[in-house]
């Protein structure tokens, strides 16, 4: 009787191994499709309406907006996207991040320190 119960222990313990992970999805959904719409001049409503609302709006910067995707697949590492738009007068004026749109009109130049003066 004792082996019995040894034996179903090390089959349930063993099997946790083999539990199943789903894919997480978190934050926005960036497509390269979606991103290739944005134009230079757009509002923040036109914008919005492509991509939804932004993961991060800051109170403190209103003209900027960051979505940021991750993915977690199983077996896999974390792929994180970030996509940061930059607005002026509530007009579409730069993108940065890791997608750019379809011919890249509009981009900023990388560094991510928008407030300097040279």
């Amino acid at each position: 009787m004792v082996r019995y119960v040894l034996l179903a222990a090390v089959l349930l313990l063993g099997g946790c191994n083999f539990i199943y992970k789903i894919d997480i999805q978190q934050g926005n959904v960036l497509d390269q499709r979606l991103v290739d719409e944005l134009r230079p001049g757009m509002t923040k409503r036109q914008v919005s309406l492509i991509l939804g609302t932004p993961a991060i709006n800051s109170p403190f910067r209103q003209d900027r907006w960051d979505y940021i995707s991750t993915f977690d697949r199983r077996g896999e590492r974390i792929t994180r996207t970030v996509l940061t738009l930059s607005f002026e007068e509530d007009r579409l004026v730069r993108i940065e991040g890791d997608m750019k749109p379809a011919g890249a009109e509009i981009s900023g130049d990388g560094d991510g320190d928008d407030d300097a003066e040279a």
